[in-house]
């Protein structure tokens, strides 16, 4: 499903319009990212919560000139779905 299939699903289900739905997704989405950035993790009571989790520094092999590559520690983000979330989807799709 794309943006805007979701756009449309929610205009037909509300029935508000286009560019307030549109508004509001893109305005939700980036409040998301940004507060991620400064490192904090997105709690959404019933669907899930959006956390940083740390990747451990290794050492990773490029092919092409068989060299070895430092991959220094970072922070990649990451979603958990909700215990409800998990059990719809499991009750749902076989």
């Amino acid at each position: 499903m794309t943006k805007a299939e979701i756009v449309n699903e929610i205009i037909t289900t509300t029935g508000l319009d286009k560019v307030v739905v549109l508004a509001v997704l893109e305005a939700t989405m980036e409040n998301i990212k940004a507060n991620m950035v400064k490192g904090e993790n997105i709690y959404l009571r019933g669907f899930g919560t959006f956390l940083l989790k740390k990747r451990a520094a290794k050492i990773g092999r490029n092919i092409s000139k068989n060299t070895s590559v430092k991959i220094p520690a970072h922070m990649i983000p990451a979603f958990k779905p909700s215990k409800e979330f998990v059990g719809e989807v499991k009750a749902k799709v076989k």
